[in-house]
């Protein structure tokens, strides 16, 4: 199997500045529709969770939608959130099930390219383990496919992303399947502002950054703009700046990136005190631990 991350690797720089930007939850407001609609069902019905349905709702959003996990790779969001669930008074009242995870956790530790073309190959080869987690992750797609339409950029991204292409070569980091990414950014006419779609089959965010960013630019002329935890971390594992975009305060987020954010990164007087203002209320958004939990 080809190395999709090449055209990471291979990526040249056209201007002074690099600019990566998520996609689910920060271009678009599409984080409570996949998850609400198209994760969560199909998480109770693949691993038998109805009689439990209530909390295994709760777990899913929280570890997607509602905490420091916002964001993560649908397979590692998995394992925590059977994790999770499985801890819970309630659901071992209930004599519920939880489904093994020894092969999931496995492959989590060993692959970097979490993705559905990883996942088929394992199968494929014979890892019975990871059956029914393909089983599930087929049906959410297929799901978000059939879903998940119309759902336009927030305001103010277009100017955004037309003001960064003056100025700097602009991509997509995230760990949405690439097929999806795609289809979501042509469907509104964006994919123009971006260099590459990258999505989960090319590496984790770090990677992405690393590959196409790092060594390539200075640190300083690297933004990312993301609205998890994940996404700060990507940045920051490279050297390079953080733009938030506000769980529950996206608009707000991107009319201070569009108003103040963008010039300040084009003028090097990003760093410092600016973003680590920015940086301290994002880590506010977001809680570690659950209310059940604490």
């Amino acid at each position: 199997m080809s190395d999709p991350a090449q055209v990471l690797r291979d990526f040249k720089p056209s201007k002074e500045l690099f600019v990566g930007i998520d996609s689910d939850g920060c271009i678009f407001d599409s984080m409570e529709i996949k998850h609400k609609e198209c994760f969560t069902p199909m998480f109770i019905k693949h691993f038998e969770l109805q009689a439990a349905s209530k909390f295994a709702r709760e777990v899913w959003e929280f570890v997607n939608l509602y905490s420091k996990d916002r964001g993560a790779n649908r397979f590692p969001a998995l394992s925590r959130a059977i994790k999770l669930l499985g801890a819970r008074p309630q659901v071992k009242a209930r004599g519920v099930k939880m489904p093994g995870l020894a092969a999931l956790d496995e492959w989590i530790r060993r692959e970097t390219r979490l993705g559905n073309a990883t996942l088929n190959a394992e199968v494929k080869n014979g890892n019975q383990g990871l059956e029914q987690i393909k089983r599930w992750s087929d049906a959410v797609n297929a799901q978000i496919e059939d879903i998940v339409k119309g759902v336009p950029p927030f305001p103010l991204v277009r100017e955004c992303l037309d003001k960064i292409n003056q100025k700097a070569d602009a991509m997509c980091i995230s760990q949405t399947p690439a097929e999806a990414l795609k289809r979501e950014w042509a469907e509104h006419g964006i994919d123009r502002y971006v260099k590459v779609i990258a999505g989960q089959e090319m590496g984790t965010k770090t990677e992405h950054l690393k590959f196409a960013a790092a060594g390539k630019y200075p640190p300083d002329k690297i933004l990312m703009i993301g609205d998890a935890p994940g996404d700060f971390k990507a940045a920051k594992s490279n050297g390079a700046l953080f733009f938030p975009i506000n769980p529950g305060n996206e608009e707000a987020s991107w009319e201070r990136l569009y108003k103040e954010g963008l010039d300040r990164f084009f003028k090097g007087t990003y760093a410092g005190e600016y973003e680590a203002s920015l940086v301290k209320a994002f880590d506010a958004c977001l809680p570690e631990q659950p209310e059940w939990r604490s």
